[in-house]
């Protein structure tokens, strides 16, 4: 007779084994319609999976954190089914619930076009309507296996010859004629999928992602609890479309990319401007914060990196490259080793602690070609990278300042709503479980002093030490993994580092890792999506630009130019003798801050007429007075 623990505490008893379904019945009817599965123990389960024992019980309805998956795993299914009536002979392969959506990878000599996807999509809504049960089987190895062969579904059957062991069972979920080999959970019928829907688009992809295997077709669908949910997902992409940086840099004329240097940027002189601007702004708040600034080779040899562990757990992902002398050398994929090897120059005493480490270093790692992405993600980038060197009494104020200071500099850019995420010790690690429960220790004692919250990550942790990452939400919601603190005491330990203490022994240091925007490359892309490439002030390319009405003003917009210059404003004059309402839309298309126009009235009273981007006029300024309007916006 299991007796039955719900979330609330209060606890219900029954003569029977029961599902979440029947216990959300016995709660009342409204429950029982709204149940999409339930969470026996912490396992996401399917509603009908009977308990025989005692439990706890959480009952999922749409309101829950699990149901987005739910439906999106489900909905995968429908999709299959939808394509295999409408398309007989396409065999299906692999349907995964990702991020935001699903897809599902099929097989047909015929590619899917747009109306086909309209045509799916529609039978889909059919299958909903339909309300057809989803229930789970168990088949022995061999009648499965039978069971598709006999559909001439090749793909499955290899999936349960390589996959599934002989003496094992497999899971099967059925809904009406059409069934599929899956793990689950699933929703209890697919009318509980809801309008919620939609299929996306088409592309190509390998079976089992190798390039030797045959090309599928993937669609790509996505599925949320309700309609409304759906429009605002849909209203976010083509957000996302308008402030694509690729698409704003190639408009602003800030970088490109090029085949012949594959995940490698190339800075135009407005994007460099942006690029220096923001490490200006760093090494000014590192300068207050009492950091230095050191530079350290870009090359360096293999033994470095097998010292350091990144040579066996981060291989993959190094250039490396042999002399003719037979030693092997590789780009830094870290700044770390480098540092180490700075704090090792010379000795320390327990007075240089302390010792922050900042540095704007160069980083090469070898992303595959179907990562690339833009800025987001390259294979060569610049870390605004630092390591703390401090005694371990030192360790946890250090991590407090650290994360203030994280925080504080994220909000100059207009990010307030960031995510913690706390990451622990993983299978990889080096050193031993006593040095890790005091460096998690460390960061999670910082947090709670500091009043802050964070998600733990159980497990993710880098190999040399648990992690902190600070995740930003942007303007239209998208959430982006920026700076990483590491708090660590076995590089330390693998580089026999050590500082001279007050009694004259030897101790060794604590190492934390520290990185702020994380890659320069990829907060600049986030900040291009976040402002629309309209920066703030202080941080944008050109500043202002001054134009003239006609040619007599021409000599005036030089000599205004000339005196903004010499006051460190960035701008430009544009002299074109094309109509000043032109030159207002192109420059207001660039996203410059300030537009000042001069005629014959400005030119006698020794003024500019000021516009600014959002299309408001500000009047005749003075030249002093505009000066000061923009230092007051460009201080940091």
């Amino acid at each position: 007779m299991p007796q039955i623990t719900l979330p609330d505490g209060s606890q219900r008893s029954f003569d029977h084994a029961v599902s979440a379904m029947d216990i959300a019945a016995d709660i009342g009817p409204g429950l029982a319609r709204a149940t999409l599965a339930g969470k026996i123990n912490g396992e996401l389960v399917d509603a009908s999976y009977l308990i025989e024992e005692d439990a706890e019980v959480a009952i999922v309805t749409n309101r829950d954190d699990e149901a987005p998956g739910l439906l999106r795993h489900s909905a995968a299914h429908v999709m299959a089914q939808a394509v295999q009536e409408l398309y007989p002979g396409t065999q299906v392969t692999i349907g995964p619930a990702i991020e935001d959506g699903y897809y599902y990878d099929f097989s047909r000599d015929e590619p899917f076009t747009p109306d086909d996807l309209e045509r799916i999509e529609a039978r889909m809504h059919e299958i909903v309507k339909r309300d057809l049960p989803i229930a789970r089987e168990v088949m022995d190895r061999e009648t499965a296996r039978q069971a598709f062969a006999g559909l001439g579904e090749t793909y499955k059957v290899e999936i349960i010859d390589d996959i599934i062991a002989e003496d094992e069972e497999v899971s099967i979920y059925r809904q009406g004629d059409w069934f599929d080999v899956c793990r689950g959970p699933h929703l209890p019928s697919t009318g509980k999928l809801g309008n919620g829907f939609k299929v996306m688009k088409v592309a190509g992809a390998y079976w089992r992602g190798d390039s030797n295997n045959e090309m599928l077709q993937r669609i790509y669908g996505t599925a949320w609890p309700d309609k409304k949910q759906l429009k605002a997902y849909l209203h976010r992409l083509e957000e996302a479309e308008k402030r694509d940086h690729r698409k704003i840099g190639r408009q602003l004329d800030l970088f490109h990319l090029h085949e012949e240097a594959p995940g490698s940027v190339f800075w135009h002189p407005k994007g460099w401007t942006l690029f220096r601007r923001l490490i200006g702004y760093m090494r000014h708040r590192q300068d207050n914060a009492g950091y230095v600034e050191v530079n350290t080779p870009d090359v360096m040899d293999r033994s470095l990196w097998e010292t350091s562990g990144h040579w066996f757990n981060y291989q993959e992902h190094m250039f490396s490259t042999q002399t003719e002398d037979e030693r092997v050398f590789a780009l830094k994929p870290m700044n770390c080793p480098g540092s180490v090897l700075m704090f090792a120059q010379g000795l320390k005493s327990y007075r240089d602690l302390p010792l922050r480490m900042a540095e704007f270093g160069k980083v090469h790692r070898y992303e595959p070609s179907g990562a690339l992405h833009g800025l987001m993600r390259v294979r060569h980038f610049t870390q605004d990278d630092a390591h703390i060197y401090c005694t371990e009494e030192q360790m946890e104020q250090e991590c407090i300042d650290v994360v203030a200071l994280v925080l504080d500099i994220y909000k100059d850019f207009g990010f307030e709503d960031v995510v913690i995420k706390l990451s622990t010790r993983p299978d990889n690690r080096i050193g031993s479980d006593k040095i890790w429960d005091k460096l998690e220790g460390a960061l999670v004692n910082a947090l709670e002093v500091m009043g802050l919250e964070y998600v733990l990550f159980p497990g993710e942790g880098a190999f040399y030490g648990p992690k902190l990452e600070f995740v930003l939400r942007d303007a239209i919601g998208r959430d982006w993994q920026c700076g990483t603190l590491q708090v660590d005491m076995n590089l330390p330990e693998r580089f026999d580092i050590s500082y001279v203490t007050e009694d004259g022994s030897r101790q060794r240091p604590v190492m934390l890792h520290r990185a702020l925007f994380g890659s320069l490359e990829r907060f600049i892309g986030i900040l291009i999506e976040h402002y629309v490439g309209k920066f703030p002030v202080w941080l944008t390319p050109i500043q202002a630009v001054v134009m003239n009405i006609t040619d007599k003003q021409a000599e005036y917009v030089e000599k205004v130019e000339k005196i903004l210059k010499n006051q460190g404003i960035r701008v430009i004059s544009d002299l074109r003798n094309e109509k000043i309402g032109f030159k207002i839309r192109e420059h207001t298309l660039q996203r410059i801050p300030y537009l000042l126009v001069v005629g014959d009235r400005e030119m006698e009273n020794h003024s500019v007429a000021v516009r600014s981007l959002g299309g408001e006029d500000l009047g005749a300024m003075q030249i002093d007075d505009y000066v000061k309007l923009v230092c007051e916006q460009s201080g940091f």
